[in-house]
């Protein structure tokens, strides 16, 4: 049995329009998982819909995964409230971001809007 065969029955067939379960979001990550931190799950990816459900003018930054963090995307508002969710890889945040028509930045290139660093939550 080959990777491929192996990697379907471990993960099952990909799920029609964007990436849905546990083993879809880990399959698509590569390579090294930080051993300080949990992965992405299907919960983390629900949230960020709900927030760009529930929001206006969402935009998503991608932030790198780091030797503490699985990579995470900040989901930020118009009016600068922002959620913080893990995504397991960038391919992932790219299909999540074409998923719901949202822009997606990197943040390590383009930094934070500055009505992020203002708002307050209350």
């Amino acid at each position: 049995m080959g990777l491929r065969e192996r990697l379907r029955r471990m993960f099952g067939a990909p799920a029609a329009g964007g990436i849905r379960t546990q083993g879809q979001i880990r399959s698509r990550r590569g390579g090294y998982q930080s051993m300080l931190d949990r992965e992405a799950t299907v919960r983390d990816l629900d949230e960020l819909r709900a927030f760009a459900a529930t929001r206006l003018g969402v935009e998503f930054y991608l932030e790198p995964e780091t030797t503490a963090t699985d990579t995470t995307v900040a989901a930020v508002a118009t009016d600068g409230e922002w959620i913080r969710r893990r995504v397991g890889s960038p391919k992932v945040a790219g299909q999540l971001a074409d998923e719901l028509g949202l822009p997606l930045y990197d943040a390590g290139t383009v930094g934070y809007p500055a009505a992020m660093r203002r708002y307050r939550r209350t």
